[in-house]
């Protein structure tokens, strides 16, 4: 009976985002309430679970999604996404433009949450197909494949930073073994696939090849758009190497440890990107702060639906069906990274939000995955891998790229919904390989 309510009430969620089109949030908040009552609980109980789900989750993630929108909006706005563009295709050249953008797309990822990321990076794409004479989605595949990467394997992107908070694993590990597995599944997805899209010819609007205009003296300097970028990684990273070289002990590590906190390692990156990229670009605080607001609204709507997961992955644990579903798993004996990947997979092909794929695979599998000896950030990059299976018509990312290049349903199942399945079998291979390694 547990797993005959688990079922449905995950086939109910899917009916409601997918068919219904009712607001996630909402539709999370059903599913919870009506799973809870058919799993016996009582209506203090089922109210108990959601505000504790809700609670639990976001209280650990508010404050490293609400910075991180921040940050992403400072490089955005500032023109530092731009210069870092700008820049590694100067290094690059023409002959290897697509590896400059695909490295560019990563860098630009890190800070940045997809949507905000691919609305700001497209113009660029426009702007350097027309300037280089270059197919279109010859450009552009490298440079989204890698916002896609980082949108599902890389804190303080939504998805991963929440499972990791889940699974109790390091963001800075998380991070760092992300970056690993990023760099060959987007020379895969990106560079290497893009070489057979040069037949795709789509047309675009000529007003769409203009990029963003800000004034070459109100750009920030090209080492302060890098920096200023990858802040977040490079804090996280100096505690996470620190801690393998120096003693736990000592005042060094005692610093570290405070600054690669991921809630401290993005305030600082913030506080710095406010002084580096707004004030001493002339801007007044006043307008600063207002920019930074708009950011977090943006961002709240994300939260929400992380909070709504959260309850459904309560009222799971309260009800008792994930223990019941962990003994049914134990028994297939699969392996926890592949079940983790196998199941956000199926969750993403049918829902097509890849945080909700990611939430709702821990909720399901959260005890099995907690019995189980494996990594824990490769837990984390295993489920992330999934959620971005098969990108297809119930996804966003689906339409906003068919209707930014003009595309047919069919070129965009050729083109988007391909890249997108090799970014979600590549990082589980890539998630395998370190495995193997004793990683």
């Amino acid at each position: 009976m547990p797993l005959l309510i688990t079922i449905f009430g995950i086939f109910l969620l899917i009916l409601l985002i997918a068919w219904v089109k009712a607001d996630t949030f909402l539709s999370f908040l059903l599913v919870s309430v009506m799973v809870g009552w058919w799993s016996g609980m009582g209506s203090d109980a089922i109210v108990h679970a959601v505000e504790t789900g809700i609670g639990n989750t976001l209280g650990s993630l508010v404050i490293i999604l609400g910075l991180g929108a921040m940050l992403g909006r400072l490089v955005a706005d500032s023109g530092a996404a731009r210069q870092i563009t700008d820049q590694l295709i100067s290094w690059f050249g023409l002959r290897n433009i697509r590896w400059g953008l695909a490295l560019a797309g990563l860098i630009i990822g890190i800070p940045m949450f997809y949507t905000a990321g691919f609305v700001v990076v497209v113009p660029f794409i426009f702007a350097i197909a027309h300037r280089v004479r270059l197919p279109l989605l010859y450009i552009a595949i490298p440079m989204l494949s890698a916002l896609s990467v980082a949108h599902g394997f890389l804190p303080p992107h939504p998805s991963p930073t929440a499972i990791a908070v889940e699974l109790h694993a390091n963001i800075g590990k998380t991070l760092l073994y992300g970056i690993v597995i990023a760099i060959p599944v987007i020379a895969l997805a990106g560079p290497l696939f893009a070489t057979r899209l040069k037949k795709y010819k789509p047309v675009i609007e000529a007003h769409m090849f203009t990029s963003p205009a800000l004034a070459a003296d109100k750009l920030p300097g090209v080492a302060t758009s890098f920096i200023i970028a990858l802040m977040p990684l490079i804090l996280l990273t100096l505690y996470t190497i620190g801690a393998m070289l120096f003693p736990t002990s000592g005042f060094l590590m005692q610093v570290l440890h405070f600054i690669g906190n991921a809630d401290i390692a993005m305030f600082i990156s913030v506080i710095i990107a406010i002084v580096g990229l707004g004030l001493k670009r002339g801007l007044s605080m006043k307008s600063i702060t207002r920019d930074l607001q708009d950011a977090f609204q943006q961002v709240s709507v994300v939260m929400f639906v992380i909070a709504g997961a959260g309850a459904f992955m309560q009222v799971l644990h309260d009800g008792g069906l994930n223990d019941y579903l962990s003994a049914i798993f134990v028994q297939w004996h699969v392996h926890p990274l592949l079940m983790g990947w196998l199941v956000a997979a199926v969750i993403r092909i049918c829902i097509g939000s890849a945080t909700v794929a990611g939430l709702t695979t821990v909720g399901i599998l959260m005890p099995f995955l907690q019995q189980s000896h494996v990594s824990p950030e490769l837990m984390v990059l295993s489920i992330g891998a999934g959620s971005l299976m098969f990108s297809h018509v119930n996804d966003g990312g689906f339409w906003l790229f068919k209707e930014y290049f003009h595309l047919t349903m069919k070129q965009t199942f050729l083109t988007w919904s391909v890249m997108e399945t090799i970014v979600s079998i590549g990082g589980l291979a890539g998630v395998w390989i370190l495995h193997l390694l004793h990683i």
